[in-house]
């Protein structure tokens, strides 16, 4: 097949990208430009920018593809650029949404795609505007039919990720947990999570590319491995041989210390993360999650060493004061009525 990708050198679309290749599809990506990647395989790419909507829209009118995965579509308009640049042009257009675009508190657990509604609160906006596009090309699949089939997936860890640990702190936990420092978790550190790992991730949309039964449907695509948030921390303390020391604030304090670093702490990851992936599995059978929780973090850690071994110098002393504030409240309670 013939398959393009608007984005491709993300977390998770760098994963498809090689998953596409060893199937043996041809790929071609569309992109800015602004990074290169070396894939084991011959790789095109048509050089543009998404935002600038005539420019995207004509030039993909001037391609031929069999299958357009979209891992770019952040809100309404992006949809709707989308469905002017490909319907009735491409045999399956795959959009990536994310589990953010469910409303909470869950109607299901584990979540029931059919069980729940959408986002609706534009306090937190990367959920709201998941949501409308959501919206939109759901209207799409119903009006005309379209082959559009949406995957929500869940937090989801991978090289290149920036997004490891409740400041998105990222190396910086290991080098923490080595140096004897406090780390800063959400809440009491025992809200159920599922951790999904980027080439678990990548394989399902490669099994839904070209797949006939998973045209005009919707599904969340996670780990099923059972965790709490305190297992992130302490599993990469087994990893390094420390153990780790954490304190625990509540999500809505450290949203009123930085709204922009943890709001989706508050909004969403207070909530169970588990989802039930049955769905896609019935139209995927050969589909499996392979990396475990341990696993996928050694392969985390491995790479921290060899690409991203830097403390964001910022969060690092962000994490300090949180600590130094907690420390300070505990000393004040524990005092209070002796």
């Amino acid at each position: 097949m013939k398959v393009l990708i608007l984005g491709g050198t993300g977390v998770i679309s760098r994963e498809i990208v090689g998953q596409l290749l060893e199937r043996g599809d041809e790929v071609t990506l569309y992109n800015r430009g602004n990074s290169s990647l070396k894939f084991k395989g011959e790789v095109a790419q048509i050089v543009g920018d998404r935002n600038d909507r005539q420019g995207f829209e004509s030039a993909m009118h001037q391609q031929k593809f069999d299958v357009v995965i979209d891992m770019i579509c952040f809100n309404q308009q992006d949809a709707e650029s989308t469905l002017r640049a490909f319907a009735g042009r491409v045999e399956q257009i795959i959009v990536t949404s994310s589990v953010a675009a469910y409303k909470r508190p869950y109607r299901s657990v584990p979540t029931q795609e059919a069980a729940e509604e959408l986002w609706d609160n534009p306090e937190f906006g990367y959920a709201y505007h998941k949501a409308q596009m959501e919206l939109c090309l759901q209207q799409a699949i119903r009006e005309q039919q379209l082959p559009i089939t949406i995957l929500r997936p869940s937090l989801t860890y991978g090289a290149g990720a920036a997004n490891i640990g409740i400041l998105r702190q990222n190396y910086g936990i290991v080098d923490r947990i080595m140096k004897g420092k406090q780390l800063v978790m959400f809440g009491d550190g025992t809200t159920p999570w599922c951790f999904t790992f980027a080439p678990d991730l990548a394989r399902a949309y490669v099994s839904a590319a070209g797949n006939t039964k998973t045209y005009g449907q919707i599904y969340h695509v996670a780990s099923e491995e059972v965790h709490i948030w305190d297992d992130l921390y302490r599993e990469f303390g087994r990893i390094v041989g420390v153990e780790p020391k954490i304190v625990h604030i509540p999500s809505e304090l450290l949203r009123q210390a930085s709204p922009n670093i943890f709001s989706h702490l508050y909004f969403e990851k207070t909530f169970s993360g588990l989802f039930d992936t049955s769905k896609f599995k019935a139209a995927n059978p050969d589909f499996e999650v392979k990396i475990s929780f341990a696993e996928g973090l050694r392969g985390i850690k491995n790479w921290f060493e060899q690409e991203a071994n830097q403390v964001d110098a910022e969060k690092d002393a962000m994490e300090d004061r949180l600590v130094e504030v907690y420390n300070q409240y505990s000393a004040t309670m524990t005092n209070l009525f002796k």
